[in-house]
């Protein structure tokens, strides 16, 4: 079905397997998958009392998170990415040029009803398709 997934993983959320699975799942034979996951940027008030030897320790030991997810996965790629979570992930499809995104939801709380959540910025903005997990 699709040349280009890309798996978005929130390692704080245990939606990485049946996310990866959907994905080889809907891949065309000879595609490519890559699994990313968004760092925030720190509040900058807050940024300015962490230095950056903190910043660069949290940045490895995600990576290291990240690429333990997929590691049951051969084949897939992996990619950290720091940002803001919804448009990252459809700045990064753009650029990729994939056709499709993989994505949990969650059931949503008040304040994604006020600003959204994550599934929704990326349905609506998505260059590609999108499969929301639930």
């Amino acid at each position: 079905m699709y040349k280009k997934i890309i798996v978005s993983l929130s390692l704080e959320h245990g939606i990485s397997e049946p996310a990866l699975e959907a994905a080889q799942k809907l891949l065309d034979e000879g595609g490519e998958i890559i699994a990313i996951h968004i760092h925030e940027p720190l509040n900058p008030s807050v940024r300015s009392y962490v230095d950056e030897d903190t910043v660069n320790a949290a940045l490895e030991a995600a990576k290291d998170r990240l690429a333990k997810r997929v590691a049951d996965f051969p084949g897939v790629g992996t990619r950290l990415i720091t940002g803001h979570s919804g448009r990252a992930i459809t700045d990064f499809a753009r650029e990729w040029g994939a056709d499709c995104i993989v994505i949990g939801s969650h059931k949503p709380g008040i304040s994604d009803f006020l600003l959204g959540s994550t599934a929704a910025r990326v349905v609506r903005h998505a260059p590609c398709s999108v499969h929301v997990l639930r």
